[in-house]
């Protein structure tokens, strides 16, 4: 049995009268991929908040292995405005970056007390290199400007920041808190096949369905303030999930129909009972609570009444945009068909929103024209979310807009039962909307832009933040949708789910149009790199019928050999320095600024070693 990392055992969390999750047990062991779901309000990013140390809980015990080192992803980063990237990844605490401070102060002290100790646990915890490894991994993450502003950075550039401050300290247990958001396609199959390669152990929270089936082996789901595990990814939970609910719906089933007879039973007693009598009345209360068991409805079908569109959507006639170097769009034409539903993807700072606004009218276009029907009613769904008056309750959000809700072919709906749709209990609907958690604020916005039947659907990452009961429910409202719909996400199971064909941002002003979902296209991305790959093969064989015979030995080139003479000395000469170096670090004879100097020296030494070692086996291939 894999060695136990994580023992969660009867742990109950509440905020005022709200009960998140009462007594739950659940356990992790080594190489364990677990995908946490529940429900928006839930108390998912409480739950990791508290397992990371960063929260508190009413009751229960949290252990961990011994001398376990634990990353974690925050849903939502924050960092100081104004230091830079590098800096970000200093100031975050974890023992690498706490050893480089404590090492820094023992430099600053006179005497340098305790250097010695410090210099083994430099040695062991490879911080000598941290600088270099923050490189690498922001530089795999498309983060290159180190020393840019973190209050510069756009939403998806500071997530991928964060991202490589919970990666770098290469943890034994890693917590990520939604780790695609703001991610774009790219950097999410990046992510998909680093975690997927690493023998990581992880907790995640994520919507995004296709991300968590290919990394997640198990689930564990809050449901009804209790927790359930599924050994198996997302597919097998929905297939076992259903199971639980059908059993639980029959045990209900004959609870009720046994009740109704106790019930009976309980009014014709009199109040003075035997033993036996009362033991009955025991069981009987139990089985009330049974029987008053409710399960959430999760396939709710919402088909909104949309208001008649015209022939006429909205043309784009030569378009032109650009930001400083950054071309958004060169000369973009387009028209919009009737009921037609478009999916936009690309990198992040292709431009994609910016068309979105422009669209919207919020953003002018350099040069070119927007002409939009007469009958078109926009919903606009936007990445910056809707600001709440924190103080007023979420039924009164809703009864702003629209005390009954339209739905089409006569149906009505209250503004109450409206958000029960959209899984909002009575009890929530009448809290006050600073209670809300992110994911439930997002749904409430969501709410106030399907409310208002518009005819075309502009929805700009409306994946980020939902749960997926409520992704299921927008999946299904927008496949019965009467009107046009343009949808820019990441999430790539919504966009098969949703959209009839895709606008691929490429940059620069590159766009193209394909007819096809985005599986489709990434399909179809794979076999033009398999067609290239083939196409390079003749090439290849004609050059190597070229070369000489097989039977002819390659040799050094006289240049090659006096390199590698010379890197055998400068080897020699490093390796020496180094072991210099190290034993006068150690000897506790040397000035602050010797300390200093020589500090200072050491890693970058190590680098220049590496390399010439690298390149001088590289030319003892050739001669060998």
């Amino acid at each position: 049995m894999a060695n136990p990392i994580l023992q969660v055992e009867n742990l109950t969390k509440s905020f005022g009268d709200l009960v998140l999750f009462s007594d739950i047990s659940f356990g992790m062991a080594e190489g364990q991929r677990v995908g946490l779901i529940a429900k928006n309000g839930s108390g998912k990013t409480t739950l990791l908040n508290i397992l990371s140390g960063k929260e508190g809980y009413d009751e229960g015990k949290i252990t961990y292995r011994r001398d376990v080192r634990v990353g974690y992803l925050e849903q939502s980063p924050v960092y100081p405005a104004e230091l830079t990237v590098l800096e970000a990844c200093f100031w975050q605490a974890s023992p690498v970056t706490q050893l480089i401070k404590e090492y820094e102060r023992c430099m600053e002290t006179d005497g340098n007390p305790g250097l010695e100790e410090l210099l083994a646990r430099m040695e062991h915890e490879k911080a000598w290199d941290y600088e270099r490894r923050i490189k690498q991994i922001l530089s795999q993450l498309k983060i290159r400007d180190f020393d840019q502003p973190v209050g510069q950075l756009s939403g998806g550039q500071l997530k991928r920041v964060a991202l490589a401050n919970a990666l770098i300290t290469e943890p034994d247990f890693l917590i990520l808190d939604e780790p695609t958001n703001h991610l774009d396609l790219e950097m999410t199959e990046w992510l998909e096949e680093y975690l997927r390669r690493g023998n990581l152990t992880l907790l995640m929270v994520t919507h995004d369905r296709y991300f968590l089936d290919r990394v997640c082996s198990e689930i564990i789901e809050i449901d009804n303030r209790q927790v359930y595990g599924y050994k198996g990814n997302y597919s097998y939970y929905l297939e076992k999930r259903q199971e639980r609910i059908d059993a639980t719906n029959l045990e209900i089933a004959r609870a009720n129909n046994l009740y109704r007879t106790e019930l009976d039973w309980m009014r014709r007693q009199p109040q003075a009972r035997g033993h036996k009598a009362r033991y009955r009345e025991e069981a009987f209360y139990e089985l009330e609570k049974v029987a008053k068991q409710r399960i959430e409805n999760r396939n709710v079908n919402l088909q909104m009444k949309a208001s008649y569109i015209g022939s006429k959507i909205f043309e784009a006639d030569h378009l032109c945009k650009r930001w400083g170097d950054l071309v958004i769009l060169n000369d973009f034409s387009y028209t919009f068909a009737r009921y037609e539903k478009m999916g936009i993807v690309g990198n992040n700072g292709t431009g994609k929103s910016t068309f979105i606004k422009m669209l919207m009218g919020l953003v002018n276009p350099d040069s070119g024209t927007i002409d939009i029907g007469e009958t078109v009613r926009f919903g606009y769904y936007s990445q910056e979310g809707l600001q709440f008056d924190e103080q007023m309750k979420v039924i009164d959000v809703v009864r702003e807009i629209a005390e009954i809700v339209e739905l089409g072919n006569g149906q009505r709906l209250t503004a109450s039962q409206f958000l029960q749709h959209f899984l909002f209990t009575p009890e929530t609907q009448y809290s006050y909307v600073y209670k809300l958690s992110g994911g439930e604020r997002r749904r409430l916005y969501l709410c106030t832009v399907l409310m208002r039947n518009p005819n075309f659907l502009v929805l700009d990452e409306p994946t980020n933040d939902l749960d997926i009961v409520t992704l299921q429910i927008l999946e299904e409202y927008l496949s019965h949708f009467k009107g046009c719909v343009i949808v820019v996400s990441h999430d790539r199971y919504f966009m098969d789910k949703v959209v009839d064909h895709l606008l691929v941002f490429q940059g620069q002003g590159d766009i193209r149009d394909f007819p096809g979902n985005y599986s489709r296209y990434r399909e179809w991305k794979e076999e033009r790199k398999q067609l290239e790959r083939e196409a390079t093969k003749p090439k290849e064989k004609e050059e190597m019928r070229h070369k000489a015979p097989q039977t002819e030995r390659k040799r050094m080139t006289f240049k090659e050999k006096r390199e590698f003479e010379q890197l055998e000395q400068d080897i020699a000469a490093l390796e020496a320095e180094k072991e210099e170096i190290e034993t006068a670090l150690c000897s506790g004879t040397l000035s602050v600024d010797e300390l200093t100097e020589k500090s200072k020296r050491l890693p970058l030494l190590t680098d220049e070693l590496e390399e010439k070692t690298m390149r001088w086996f590289e030319l003892g291939e050739i001669e060998g």
